[in-house]
C-alpha cells in the first residue's frame, strides 16, 4: 500500500501532465468560461488548431477527468469537471505544504 503522500504526488502528476500542452491549457481555460459547455467545433473556432487535434486534446483531458462530455445530438458537449479543476487547484495550492 502506498502512503497518502505518494497517491497524492501521483495525482497531482497526472493532473499536470494533462495540462503539460499549452492547447490543452488554453481549452480547458475555453471550456471552464463556458458554463454551458462548448462543442468542439467551437473550441476550433477559438484556436489555430485542427479539429482532430482539438478532439486529441479534448481526450487527454476527459482521460484525466478535467473535461467531461455528454452527447447533444448530434454534437457532443464538453465541460469542465468543476470538482477536478477545484482538486488541481488544492494540490498545487498545497504544493508548498507537501500536500
Amino acid at each position: 500500500m502506498q502512503p497518502s503522500g505518494i497517491e497524492s504526488g501521483v495525482r497531482l502528476a497526472r493532473l499536470c501532465k494533462a495540462l503539460a500542452h499549452p492547447a490543452r491549457v488554453l481549452i480547458l481555460r475555453h471550456v471552464l468560461s463556458r458554463p454551458g459547455g462548448a462543442t468542439c467545433g467551437e473550441i476550433v473556432a477559438q484556436l489555430p488548431l485542427a479539429q482532430s487535434t482539438v478532439s486529441q486534446h479534448l481526450k487527454v483531458l476527459q482521460a484525466c477527468g478535467l473535461v467531461r462530455s455528454a452527447a447533444d445530438p448530434p454534437r457532443v458537449v464538453y465541460t469542465a469537471d468543476g470538482r477536478a479543476v477545484d482538486e488541481l487547484r488544492r494540490r498545487v495550492a498545497g504544493l508548498g505544504a507537501g500536500t
